[in-house]
């Protein structure tokens, strides 16, 4: 019994070391924000500008492109703009960091809390290996991104947020060199 938990541990190890998301530089989420869409709607008095129509913005080395974007800031200015706090994106997500990319249905980005949240039907893919779920986290201080199936179901405004999701994904093996070693003979 001993050798068979050992060997399942054995088989896990390397699958769980593929699942985890590989650690990316930290983000720098102070840099400017540089928007462009087909559409923008200052709202002064609720400190909002709406975004629509092939919406690209890009913050250092990373690129949100969505059909509609909300961003949300404080009212303080700094440095002669005004502070950025949140965008809310909706319509076709993506996300796109070096040798990473991410869509889904929405997100939001809080800039303060420096984490970006994205719901309904999410593919994260780095490299051959893609991830399949509900709801990602992507914390940008730590490059960790965390996948699970919950989310929003169905695609419609104001769809429900659906309940025990499941992840799925799909992991290249990297081809091996050396030949697999001879199975050991079953005591009888």
């Amino acid at each position: 019994m001993m050798l068979r938990v050992r060997t399942i541990l054995a088989m896990c190890l390397p699958l769980a070391a593929a699942t985890a998301v590989h650690a990316q530089s930290r983000h720098d989420s102070n840099a400017p924000l540089d928007v462009a869409s087909d559409h923008i709607e200052l709202l002064d008095r609720a400190n909002r500008v709406m975004l629509t129509g092939n919406v690209k913005i890009t913050q250092a080395e990373m690129t949100l492109t969505a059909a509609r974007v909300t961003v949300s800031y404080t009212g303080q200015i700094q440095q002669g703009s005004p502070e950025v706090s949140r965008l809310d994106a909706a319509g076709g997500v993506t996300v796109v960091r070096p040798e990473q990319s991410a869509q889904a249905q929405y997100a939001v980005y809080d800039l303060n809390k420096r984490v970006i949240t994205m719901i309904g039907a999410v593919t994260l893919k780095q490299g051959p290996n893609t991830v399949n779920g509900g709801r990602l986290t992507i914390n940008l201080d730590t490059g960790r991104a965390t996948i699970d199936g919950s989310g929003v179901g169905g695609g419609a405004p104001g769809a429900t947020e659906s309940r025990g999701g499941r992840v799925t994904g799909h992991f290249s093996v990297p081809k091996r060199t050396t030949p697999a070693p001879e199975p050991s003979p079953t005591p009888q």
